[in-house]
């Protein structure tokens, strides 16, 4: 069943993009991610503008994340001050995000910058996750224990100057790096159409040292609040947010990720860990070769998406 776009300008069937949407959220269920960063790559591969794609991705992140965000929230595990800082942070980049966005636009360069970004951000990412599980793989065959990691152990960041009291964690922290990591993922989360979560969480333990109870919850909110943002801004700014395309993915979405809940539970974390990383660089190649493979019409003309900037 064909469906016409009206943001995207392009006729989709209805039912690869409800799947497509499904599968992203079996994803996220089975590995515990938003599913983004893979997301916005796939509906490129399905012929969606780059543009769309990432505008839209920022709309489905907003609703899967609420959801989560509201789950941590009656079980009072959030810190809402450190969140807000984050937020704060995230604002900031969202809105720089949003600048850029239009201007590679502009200039005719915003799919390939796009491609370049997932090339290598998917690959390091990728190819992180597969050598780390494959070593814990061989090294619960042998039988050897990681040495525990010291987690609340405090280094460099914690002796920059600004520091702000964050009660809920107990932590005393520089308000630089937490403002600079805010601003980090919502620069991303704008420009690539990524959540950021797989990003955000594991800084947050290992660099800003928050306690675990806490981290999940915290994230949701600050990419509730500023994937929100980032939405609002492309839709009223550069009007690249495709509300139908939106409806389908999250719809697929949440029904995806009932069943990818249940299988996940079946599965160890390393072996989770691998498969998520071959995925991530399995995306990552498709993406290279769409680079460097010569096109079949070396020119397209198109109407520009959302109207001149």
């Amino acid at each position: 069943m064909l469906l016409y776009l009206p943001v995207a300008e392009w006729p989709v069937n209805m039912f690869v993009i409800f799947g497509l949407g499904g599968a992203i959220g079996f994803i996220s269920g089975m590995f515990g991610v938003g599913g983004g960063f893979l997301l916005t790559p796939l509906l490129v591969f399905s012929g969606i503008s780059p543009a769309v794609a990432v505008a839209t991705v920022s709309a489905q992140v907003v609703a899967s994340s609420t959801s989560g965000a509201l789950s941590y929230w009656r079980r009072k595990a959030i810190d809402w001050k450190l969140a807000l800082w984050l937020l704060s942070g995230g604002m900031i980049g969202s809105w720089v995000g949003v600048k850029v966005f239009a201007v590679l636009r502009t200039i005719g360069q915003l799919d390939l910058v796009i491609g370049l970004c997932y090339v290598v951000f998917l690959g390091f990412i990728g190819g992180f996750m597969v050598i780390e599980s494959v070593g814990a793989i061989f090294a619960a065959r042998k039988s050897v224990a990681a040495p525990p990691k010291k987690l609340r152990e405090h280094g460099w960041i914690h002796r920059l100057p600004f520091p702000v009291r964050f009660p809920r964690s107990r932590l005393v922290i520089s308000a630089i790096p937490v403002l600079a990591l805010g601003a980090g993922i919502g620069f991303l989360g704008t420009l690539l159409g990524i959540g950021g979560g797989f990003l955000i969480v594991p800084a947050m333990i290992y660099l800003l040292k928050v306690p675990a109870n806490v981290v999940v919850g915290t994230s949701l909110v600050q990419m509730v609040a500023t994937m929100s943002f980032a939405t609002f801004l492309q839709a009223a700014q550069n009007h690249t947010v495709d509300i139908v395309l939106g409806l389908l993915l999250m719809i697929g979405g949440v029904i995806g990720a009932q069943f990818g809940a249940q299988i996940g539970q079946r599965l160890r974390g390393e072996q989770l860990r691998a498969l998520l990383g071959l995925l991530i660089l399995s995306v990552g190649l498709r993406f290279a070769i769409d680079l460097v493979v010569t096109p079949t019409e070396r020119y397209t003309v198109a109407v520009q998406v959302g109207g001149a900037p």
